[in-house]
């Protein structure tokens, strides 16, 4: 079980988030635009669109953007699956994240969700090429590990080394290991969505390391999930 913290807009908001593994869940969603649509509108058939051209543009890469409609009825989407799901599980995910999304803000113009295989964000407003440092959450085990400040500094190190692993390569993904002692091992993942450039990538994700303090001190599994970088590490293997 792991506790989230939000962050939307200004204020903190804490739940406690049921995790799944499986990735069938969603682990949090944001409904953030304050501005509503009704459902006979132009903009919920644009929004139904664009999240139809997502659900094929995304699967064969792992990441796509739609944009669908003019004006005040133009809708922007993008769509982020972790980069090891297949194909046809990430499309499954953006098609269950694209319903769930709905059901959940309902006739809100702008909502983002996330789940363990894919993250999915619309709005009216444009966001492409920007760093979403609005919209995210934390997660973090329950349980501590026995020495904090040495478990720390590898959690740093290793999550450090893969935002430069991640920012250099074509899909702005990474994953790797760490060895802590003769029987435990460190794990860990970054992400960043591909409309950003390499430098806001690794900007994206130091930014988000950074809050390690905030979110997962000596914890023994954690991650920060937002609108354009992620980042997860465990005491087990779970890619």
């Amino acid at each position: 079980m792991f506790f989230s913290k939000s962050i939307p807009l200004s204020f903190l908001l804490f739940c406690l988030l049921h995790h799944a593994a499986s990735g069938a869940s969603p682990l949090y969603h944001i409904c953030f635009s304050k501005a509503n649509y009704t459902g006979s509108s132009p903009y919920h058939a644009n929004l139904n669109k664009m999240l139809n051209r997502l659900s094929t543009k995304v699967p064969p890469t792992g990441f796509g953007v739609a944009s669908t409609g003019l004006g005040p009825n133009k809708v922007n989407g993008l769509a982020l699956c972790r980069g090891d799901v297949s194909s046809p599980k990430c499309k499954t995910c953006v098609i269950e994240a694209s319903k769930e999304l709905r059901a959940r803000c309902p006739h809100k113009k702008g909502a983002i969700i996330w789940y363990d295989h894919c993250m999915l964000k619309y709005s009216n407003d444009n966001f492409f090429g920007q760093i979403d440092s609005t919209n995210k959450f934390y997660m973090w085990n329950t349980k501590t590990v026995s020495n904090p400040t040495p478990f720390n500094k590898n959690v740093k190190k290793l999550l450090s080394g893969l935002s430069n692993k991640a920012s250099s390569n074509r899909k702005f993904y990474s994953t790797g290991e760490l060895q802590l002692d003769k029987s435990n091992k460190l794990y860990g993942l970054v992400q960043c969505t591909g409309d950003l450039s390499r430098l806001e990538c690794k900007k994206c994700l130091d930014v988000a390391i950074s809050e390690l303090p905030k979110c997962c001190d000596a914890k023994r599994g954690g991650r920060v999930g937002g609108g354009s970088c992620n980042f997860r590490y465990e005491l087990s293997r779970f890619v």
